[in-house]
């Protein structure tokens, strides 16, 4: 025999709960005059065969036809008010559930004209809150027949939707904005946002409370691995291992396996780098020919045909790799020993 329900409450507080079902699987007998209890911070939507049937606020409810009219259609005028009736009733909590992580498991690539290779890789990460804002939606988009849906249940929806704003923003942002300065607008960048994805949560019957950014900064990541992910296209993954080869073999007075780590089989640095300059040289046509290394450079010339710092460039001298003339207390570098260098 079918067990009768003449009190419907969930007492649980609901912490990590967005949708509690009652009872958690199958239908519930209820009957009419029945109490609802609902606490703060919670709605209590009944359903029958997929369709709302009413919403319960904070509070006592003794059930009737009153507050659930399409009752009279469900138990009829041919039985007395006592007849049970099957539903399912659904607790909402409406509290804000604040202090939700997000993250950028894959660097956003975006404009940077001007500036190094045209593009950058930013990685960000912070906080998000949300609060659901219509109980029926969110149960018959979401939670379906769910017994217990809880925070973690959706993060992974609502992170994907936020990623996707944040990129479109950053986007539309560096079109008039350089990346540096672009870093320094995080609160306008989470503002952005939070606007942008407030019509897609609120498709899910959830409101988006608030979306901060907590920090935005160039990638760290190697070119090797942003190119393994797809990331880079050829040009600008070999540039950047040109870079990080350069780097190393500063770093690397003893040279060797250090020089070739990780640009591939069979390719020495010298090549690699000559390579990434006549890459670099044919991509701007005309303008490319004035990038051509003058007979005589300066370590900050050096370092920006090579794509390096200036620091990289002196401790490559320092080290003995890169030979140079020392005038006074400055260096100069020739074309020849430049090229010398890269072929070594």
């Amino acid at each position: 025999m079918a067990r009768i329900f003449d009190v419907v409450e969930n007492p649980n507080e609901m912490r990590d709960e967005l949708v509690h079902r009652f009872p958690e699987q199958g239908s519930g007998d209820f009957r009419i005059g029945s109490q609802v209890i609902v606490r703060e911070a919670q709605a209590a939507v009944f359903f029958r065969d997929g369709k709302a049937l009413d919403r319960f606020s904070a509070g006592r409810h003794t059930i009737s036809t009153a507050n659930i009219p399409y009752l009279i259609d469900l138990i009829g005028k041919a039985f007395n008010d006592r007849t049970p009736f099957t539903a399912e009733v659904y607790f909402v909590s409406l509290r804000e559930f604040a202090d939700q992580k997000w993250g950028t498991p894959q660097p956003i690539i975006v404009r940077n004209p001007g500036m190094g290779l045209g593009v950058a890789l930013l990685q960000g990460y912070g906080t998000y809150s949300f609060q659901i804002s219509d109980p029926q939606q969110f149960v018959t988009q979401i939670v379906g027949t769910t017994g217990i849906y809880r925070t973690g249940d959706i993060q992974t929806r609502l992170r994907a939707m936020l990623l996707s704003k944040l990129q479109d923003i950053l986007g539309e942002s560096t079109a008039a904005r350089d990346v540096p300065e672009l870093i320094g607008l995080v609160e306008e960048l989470g503002t952005g946002v939070r606007a942008k994805g407030q019509d897609d949560f609120k498709a899910l019957g959830i409101t988006l409370k608030s979306f901060y950014i907590e920090s935005l900064k160039p990638s760290d990541k190697s070119a090797e691995e942003l190119r393994a992910m797809g990331m880079l296209d050829v040009a600008t993954y070999t540039q950047l291992q040109a870079a990080d080869a350069m780097r190393d073999a500063a770093q690397n007075p003893s040279g060797g396996a250090g020089l070739t780590a990780g640009i591939g089989a069979g390719l020495g640095i010298g090549n690699v780098l000559g390579d990434a300059l006549k890459q670099g040289t044919a991509s701007s046509g005309a303008a490319g020919a004035a990038a051509t290394p003058p007979s005589v450079m300066t370590p900050s010339e050096a370092a920006g045909f090579l794509r390096v710092s200036e620091e990289d460039v002196v401790a490559a001298i320092e080290g003995g790799q890169l030979k140079a003339k020392k005038i006074g207390k400055a260096y100069r570098i020739s074309r020849e020993a430049l090229e010398d260098y890269l072929k070594s």
